[in-house]
């Protein structure tokens, strides 16, 4: 069996020759099902719904709640799988919590309050027995590379287009 060292320095190879094959254009999408958003994101189906008082009927996790999982999800699973092997440094666990500050009033339009999110932030803690210098590394790294992050540090204008069915 391959280790994640071996499979990350076979595709670098690969990619390196074959620049085409790394490209990939992912894709969701979302559709109301019993009530809340039901969501294919590849062979992965997901749901999203708002809590009572937004007129959901949580069911599933909200979107900001989805949003806040893919930036924890991407910190723990890009320095696991990824970074450490391919940085050499020995990881034995990664936990990470990503929180917002919201007012749900922003959402009904209400006076005085804004819908977006503010003051993101994610605590990652690494099992780490190469110690505090390599996890400095690999926090750089993740910070240069993870696209959950960079999307939300620099974001990108977002083409909407709104039709009738």
């Amino acid at each position: 069996m391959e280790t994640r060292t071996t499979v990350i320095e076979d595709t670098l190879a690969m990619w390196t020759r074959e620049p085409d094959r790394a490209r990939s254009a992912p894709t969701a999408t979302a559709r109301v099902e019993d009530g809340r958003a039901a969501i294919q994101a590849g062979p992965f189906a997901l749901s999203a719904d708002l809590p009572a008082p937004l007129g959901g009927t949580n069911q599933a996790p909200s979107p900001t709640a989805l949003l806040l999982s893919a930036l924890a999800g991407c910190a723990v699973a890009f320095v696991y799988d990824t970074l450490g092997p391919q940085l050499g440094v020995r990881i034995d666990g990664v936990e990470a919590t990503a929180r917002c500050a919201a007012d749900a009033r922003g959402l009904l339009g209400m006076d005085g309050a804004e819908p977006d999110l503010r003051d993101l932030a994610v605590d990652i803690t690494v099992d780490c027995p190469d110690g505090e210098e390599a996890v400095a590394a690999v926090a750089r790294v993740w910070q240069e590379r993870c696209p959950i992050y960079l999307a939300l540090q620099r974001p990108t204008d977002v083409a909407v287009q709104f039709r009738a069915a």
